[in-house]
């Protein structure tokens, strides 16, 4: 098996973008979600409340980010210095920085609501969950683990089931390997992708972001593809899954056409 596609969000919920390689860091890959937008409050925000997110395009920039709207045009906005404050995802409370005012002005202009966009790249900042992780493991903005991981052969037997397929970008993973067949990525433990060796931690749940156009934010079908990936792919546990949630246990550079070894199987994780 291979790597063939790698991709990286460098602000939580809005436009990824594919790479050829990637540093992988102990918390994920490198400038992958260390920016998120959040309300006045400090709460943050996502596709699921402001779809309009996804017409918001990214571009790592010098010591930050540019970025770019069809209609709003673009700004460039640097790292923030370290004012910290609090802000709210999930049920995790952490430390993050507010970029500066301008950057907030943007994307309420373009969101229609008041938000600003915070920055943290503390490797130390937010524990994985416990349950799931070992001692040491962290996060970043992502949703709860380090990377994502998908498979073509599960995207090639979701499209075989639905009238309009859809793009693995519906699903929003940093690494797609090429493993034939329906989710064989059920009974991996322990992969090895390139000189990176990560833990499968735990099935990836999916929610309506998935019916939703990655770049327009439209919905063409509000109930596909998670209606018949519901009937195909759900945990004993509850929840309609696509891809395997990883933890790397060190750091290296992977690229397109990278080997991925299975290390250690068992059986699914959906059980």
């Amino acid at each position: 098996m291979k790597v063939v596609g790698l991709y990286r969000y460098p602000v939580k919920s809005l436009r990824g973008h594919a790479v050829r390689s990637a540093t992988i860091e102990t918390m994920g890959m490198e400038g992958d979600r260390r920016w998120m937008v959040v309300d006045k409050d400090g709460r943050f925000l996502t596709i699921r409340q402001i779809p309009s997110m996804t017409t918001i395009d990214v571009e790592p920039r010098g010591t930050g980010i540019l970025l770019k709207h069809a209609e709003h045009g673009s700004l460039i906005v640097e790292v923030p210095g370290a004012t910290p404050r609090t802000v709210k995802i999930w049920k995790d409370t952490v430390a993050a920085r507010t970029a500066d005012p301008a950057a907030g002005a943007y994307l309420s202009a373009i969101l229609g609501e008041a938000v600003d966009l915070v920055y943290s790249d503390d490797p130390q900042n937010r524990p994985v969950d416990p349950e799931f992780g070992l001692p040491g493991d962290h996060v970043s903005f992502a949703d709860g683990f380090p990377l994502l991981v998908t498979t073509k052969g599960s995207l090639d037997h979701l499209n075989g089931h639905l009238a309009s397929p859809v793009g693995m970008a519906r699903f929003r993973p940093n690494v797609v390997v090429d493993a034939v067949g329906a989710w064989p990525e059920d009974s991996w433990k322990t992969i090895r992708v390139g000189p990176v060796v990560m833990r499968i931690a735990k099935p990836c749940s999916r929610c309506v972001i998935t019916t939703r156009d990655p770049l327009s934010g439209e919905q063409p079908d509000p109930s596909e593809p998670l209606r018949t990936l519901g009937r195909l792919h759900r945990s004993s546990k509850g929840g309609t899954i696509f891809g395997q949630n990883a933890i790397p246990n060190n750091a290296g550079a992977i690229s397109i056409g990278d080997e991925v070894e299975v290390i250690e199987a068992g059986a699914s994780n959906l059980l």
